[in-house]
């Protein structure tokens, strides 16, 4: 379906006709007789967003010839593009050469024509009916297990602690899964492309981690962020302090409570926080909060440059004077006036006490 979204957004359109399928799995649930099938109800429900029909082509050799030259034409594509297979690291890249390649074949004349490919399109295009106001949503709702990931097309990813047990919405897209509450994104992970393999988040596990620090250490996720680069030298050398000072399951929970404060503030102020407190010989996380908070405040507001004439703050001015402020006492007015009498307060010192004789 995500398939069908961005082949009528590259369109600009919906084709007004119909649209012939192979009896595709995800739309036919039962093939009948000629050309009766039963379809899926998502699959009905998608084709009424749009506003297309479906012409299913009949099985077998009696209706091979229904599917024009659309194996053909995949199959020059890959030979002519795609031979030998290229060597991406993800889904992204590969579609973006996709993408180019997609141009230049707008430019190819077939043999017999006179004009290209991308001028009989722009002829056709007119017979397309328009787009509707918002695409189908393909997302699909799955419950989060015990281990707070969920299982997508036999791939594992993780999401927030917080979801353990509960439903949340699935969006599977070509290059990336985004997970959903309500409106917001709350996990986003690369698509995996290997059956069974596992996309874990170290930011997710934290307050499981928070209350089980001993699990930090051979933890999945820790591995992950190390590999990735997330989990940093300097957050190392941070949590190695904090162990030594406060033992093994304390100074791990300092180590959290610093990573938690990459929920509310960039990295690069955090990692600042963090080199400035151990440096100072402190390894709280309060310090490395305000210190993260002095270097984000210094990135947004940018001191200004120094000339390069200006002597440096340690140098000895010449001329240097100290002011200070003129007396202004004497300028007051004198005051005259006796001092107040304090003989009322002299009878509580001869006053006998409640009782006595």
């Amino acid at each position: 379906m995500e398939g069908h979204v961005e082949a009528f957004r590259a369109l600009g359109g919906v084709p007004t006709r119909h649209i012939r399928y192979d009896n595709l799995k995800p739309a036919v649930r039962q093939v009948c007789t000629g050309r009766n099938r039963v379809e899926s109800e998502r699959w009905t429900t998608f084709r009424s967003h749009y506003g297309f029909d479906a012409f299913y082509c009949i099985p077998g050799e009696e209706g091979a010839h229904e599917k024009g030259g659309v194996e053909q034409e995949g199959g020059r594509f890959r030979r002519a593009h795609l031979v030998p297979v290229p060597d991406v690291p993800s889904l992204e890249e590969l579609n973006g050469r996709l993408a180019i390649i997609d141009e230049a074949e707008d430019e190819r004349i077939l043999r017999g024509k006179l004009t290209s490919i991308g001028f009989n399109f722009l002829i056709e295009s007119e017979e397309l009916a328009p787009l509707p106001s918002e695409d189908f949503e393909c997302g699909l709702t799955l419950k989060v297990d015990r281990t707070s990931r969920i299982s997508v097309r036999q791939c594992h990813y993780s999401v927030p602690a917080r979801f353990i047990g509960e439903r949340v919405r699935v969006l599977l897209r070509g290059n990336e899964l985004l997970v959903f509450e309500r409106r917001n994104v709350v996990a986003r992970h690369p698509r995996l492309t290997q059956r069974y393999g596992y996309r874990d988040v170290l930011d997710h596990y934290l307050e499981i981690l928070l209350v089980k620090p001993g699990a930090m250490a051979g933890s999945t996720a820790l591995a992950a962020a190390r590999a990735e680069g997330t989990f940093t030298a300097v957050h190392e050398a941070f949590w190695a302090s904090a162990l030594k000072t406060h033992g093994d399951a304390a100074g791990t929970r300092v180590l959290i409570e610093v990573l938690l404060l990459h929920r509310r503030m960039p990295a690069d102020a955090v990692l600042a926080g963090i080199k400035a407190a151990i440096k100072a010989g402190s390894i709280s996380p309060d310090v490395v909060a305000i210190e993260a908070r002095k270097a984000e405040s210094t990135t947004l507001i940018p001191e200004p440059e120094d000339d390069e004439n200006d002597p440096p703050p340690w140098a000895d001015i010449p001329g240097g004077q100290l002011l200070s402020l003129p007396a202004r006492r004497a300028e007051l007015p004198q005051d005259n006036r006796p001092p107040p009498s304090v003989d009322v307060y002299d009878q509580l010192l001869t006053r006998l006490p409640k009782g006595s004789a």
